[in-house]
């Protein structure tokens, strides 16, 4: 079946992270499927400092495909504190924002005083290069917070990535000028009180996101996720806000490129999308 045209954009995908040895044969694979599910950009997010440049290497060919540079607040390596290499890095011109960056004391409460100090690093790099940033937040509301208005972040804005906390986290960052990002977490049974904070959040604020390879929506639940499921995802807040998928899919792809102004829309690879 063949609907009206919707462009879409992952706005936080891994895509040096899929499984190429038995799922896909390739990025171009990957990114084609994504293409004939109106998922036109993507936004591959850096992890560590060490795997950057492999990372960054493996999207050039695809000026669809845009990069961040961070250091995730789990991946506390020994150059995860190291705010002269993530400065150097992050300069690259193809690098549109910093992150992921944040704290998380869900997986992670033992190395509380290390997130921190990393995260305090990459605000900083992030108004000194004048680029959002990217955040992961879990457990650790307060905190994430503060370190975003001691650092100044209002200054670059940014976006709060796969979003599962409560409302008034996501008011407070909106009031900032950042965005929510909604993953296909937000289709899962146990979602019910994301689903609440997605119904009263304004779609001007919102990104869609699949952070694949993990968090694969309802009804790929099991499976890999991957960016063609980003058309998943907007269909689902769609139908939670009693609108189409093609309102959420303009306003949050006009969102992505208002916040990330370094990236660059590419025209559209198809004249028409499929919905499977």
């Amino acid at each position: 079946m063949i609907k009206e045209r919707v462009l879409l954009v992952d706005s936080h995908c891994h895509l040096d992270r899929l499984d190429y040895g038995n799922k896909h044969q390739d990025m171009t694979e990957v990114i084609a499927k994504a293409a004939r599910r109106g998922v036109e950009h993507m936004l591959c997010i850096g992890v560590s400092l060490r795997s950057f440049p492999d990372m960054l290497a493996a999207i050039k060919p695809f000026p669809q495909v845009f990069a961040s540079c961070g250091v995730h607040p789990l991946h506390q390596d020994d150059e995860a504190n190291n705010p002269e290499l993530l400065l150097s890095l992050a300069s690259d011109p193809a690098v549109v924002a910093i992150g992921e960056t944040g704290l998380d004391y869900f997986y992670a409460p033992e190395s509380a005083s290390l997130q921190r100090q990393s995260f305090e690093q990459h605000v900083a790099v992030a108004v000194a290069l004048n680029k959002p940033l990217i955040i992961h937040t879990r457990q650790a509301q307060d905190e994430t917070l503060a370190v975003l208005r001691a650092g100044g972040a209002e200054k670059v804005g940014g976006v709060l990535h796969c979003f599962t906390e409560s409302l008034d986290m996501a008011q407070a960052a909106i009031e900032m000028g950042f965005y929510i990002s909604i993953s296909g977490i937000v289709t899962f049974n146990s979602a019910a009180a994301l689903r609440e904070v997605v119904k009263a959040l304004p779609l001007e604020r919102l990104l869609v996101e699949t952070d694949s390879p993990w968090l694969a929506p309802v009804p790929f639940r099991g499976e890999e996720n991957e960016p063609a499921y980003t058309r998943t995802v907007a269909e689902f807040i769609a139908n939670l806000k009693g609108i189409s998928t093609e309102e959420v899919a303009a306003q949050t792809t006009a969102n992505f490129f208002k916040l990330f102004k370094l990236a660059r829309p590419v025209q559209p690879t198809h004249a028409n999308n499929h919905t499977n």
